[in-house]
């Protein structure tokens, strides 16, 4: 029996998911002058969503390259240094002045911003959408649908629902997962406009940290490997929090529970196009290994992509030329910082940050606590 389809949109691109891979390929397609975008999320905005939400230098001037960094500064924390506690116990505090470095912006705010500025620039927005599968037709994506026969059709389709989406994404035998589990707190007392990340042998290669999200709240995480499912989340991060953080909580509030969620990475940036289908941001498994950060590389994968689509598009380059090229260009980006963060948590599980510490003003050191502050 043919299902009956409620509703059916047309589009010349259409994007599966509102998070900063999504929303900034859409706001970047408006940039560019493609303007019948359709864009789709299970949720309305402004939604909260999971993440330490650090913005790093590069993230920064994406926002810039899409013109909302102001909107954003506006409403985020600047960060202009950092607090690095080693292995051993070794502390080093290093500042950049007053010159913000980084920035921390609430995932509520960011990706709505994000949003709102694509749709100034001619992006349907679609909330309540659940999308639960691709159009195949003729060996190329068309478009897709959600669980209420609602289609949308389009020219190229974008894969952005994040790293658990298997809405035309198959499942990558190199896919790795980080685990991380978070909390909020008001009242923490702490350095104003300083990260700390707390590298300890509980989380290894891993890290803690603590972000302050403004002149009172802060969110404290921990990232940790458990490829054997031997870890209890809420049991290890509460050590980690006794360990560091018992005097600076005794007379702060807790602000809502724990959350906890998965993060998933590769070495291996491939298989990111097809007929018809780009995939972005973590859908594509475009997350830091060493840092977990994501937002960067979903926006600039995403800004790539809608780059790609609009050339074709605009009949200036094939369509197989401009999915060769954002293939290579993401892996331009991203494959050298990979590798590198491959290395480092290496280098993590020997006694290599701990003499770098000892080093104190060291001129090295001052270089590699600006990478870490430059990766949050």
């Amino acid at each position: 029996m043919q299902k009956n389809v409620s509703e059916r949109i047309e589009a010349d691109v259409a994007i599966v998911g509102a998070g900063p891979a999504g929303t900034a390929a859409a706001a970047r397609l408006g940039q560019l002058g493609v303007k019948n975008v359709v864009l789709v999320d299970r949720a309305d905005f402004p939604r909260d969503k999971t993440c330490g939400s650090g913005l790093s230098p590069k993230a920064i001037q994406a926002l810039k390259e899409l013109g909302i960094w102001d909107d954003v500064a506006a409403l985020a924390y600047p960060i202009n240094g950092i607090r690095i506690v080693t292995p051993g116990g070794k502390e080093s505090f290093q500042s950049a002045g007053t010159e913000a470095q980084a920035m921390v912006c609430h995932r509520r705010v960011l990706d709505h911003a994000l949003l709102k500025r694509a749709q100034e620039r001619g992006t349907r927005f679609i909330p309540h959408f659940n999308a639960t599968q691709t159009i195949e037709e003729n060996g190329r994506t068309a478009g897709f649908i959600d669980r209420e026969g609602r289609e949308v059709r389009a020219k190229f389709t974008f894969v952005a629902g994040g790293s658990h989406c298997r809405v035309g994404v198959q499942p990558r035998p190199t896919r790795k997962v980080i685990q991380a589990i978070m909390g909020w707190w008001d009242g923490v007392p702490f350095t104003p406009h300083h990260v700390e990340m707390i590298f300890d042998d509980m989380v290894v290669p891993y890290y803690g940290w603590l972000f302050p999200e403004g002149g009172e709240r802060v969110n404290i995480g921990i990232t940790y490997e458990d490829d054997n499912h031997e870890k209890n989340a809420r049991e290890l991060f509460q050590r980690f929090l006794d360990k560091h953080y018992a005097v600076r909580l005794r007379g702060a509030t807790q602000v809502g529970g724990w959350k906890g969620h998965p993060v998933m990475y590769s070495y291996d940036i491939s298989d990111l196009t097809a007929p018809g289908k780009f995939i972005i941001g973590e859908s594509g498994l475009m997350t830091h290994p060493a840092t977990a950060e994501g937002i960067y590389q979903g926006m600039r994968s995403g800004m790539m992509a809608a780059e790609a689509a609009a050339d074709i598009l605009a009949f200036r380059k094939s369509e197989a030329e401009a999915m060769g090229e954002y293939e290579a260009r993401c892996k331009r980006t991203f494959q050298a910082s990979f590798l590198a963060g491959r290395a480092f948590r290496r280098a993590l599980k020997t006694p290599m940050l701990d003499w770098m510490v000892g080093l104190g003003n060291h001129k090295l050191v001052k270089s590699t606590t600006a990478r870490l502050m430059a990766a949050i």
